[in-house]
């Protein structure tokens, strides 16, 4: 067994307060982010950073579908961590300013693989693959963010 690891950024138009409240926001702007690998998305407490539980499947390939309930935690100023009930990911998201009216959100996902040639390969190929996700999610986050507040 290893450590998957995956990472994802980008820099977006808007304060890293502006970029941090729409992440936070799991019950109106989350569900918007999410592209069409997500489904069965419910907020089962909470709603707004840290004190959430979220539920939701994720189906990564044809075959893989994982079935994930985050509780979500903020150790520090800019910082989302959402640990899954359900397997070893973690879910780490961070904001930090990028120059006037900017910010940059990373997004880290990590998780204990599995052992053997399986294990190898998922260590080779679920980074790519997240990273792809991960890349929509922070394109629908830019777009979200540049449209303001959900009302």
């Amino acid at each position: 067994m290893g450590q998957v690891y995956a990472v994802s950024e980008r820099v977006l138009d808007g304060s890293p307060e502006q970029v941090f409240a729409a992440l936070a926001d799991y019950r109106k702007t989350r569900p918007s982010l999410l592209p069409s690998q997500y489904s069965e998305y419910e907020v089962r407490e909470g709603g707004q950073g840290a004190g959430t539980v979220v539920h939701w499947k994720l189906q990564a390939t044809e075959k893989r579908v994982r079935d994930c309930l985050f509780t979500v935690t903020e150790p520090s100023p800019g910082r989302l961590v959402e640990t899954d009930a359900n397997s070893s990911m973690v879910i780490t998201w961070t904001v930090t300013p990028a120059g006037t009216g900017k910010s940059k959100a990373v997004v880290e996902t990590t998780w204990e693989g599995a052992g053997g040639i399986g294990g190898f390969f998922e260590r080779t190929f679920a980074p790519k693959g997240l990273g792809r996700i991960n890349d929509e999610i922070l394109a629908r986050l830019a777009a979200a963010v540049a449209e303001g507040p959900a009302a």
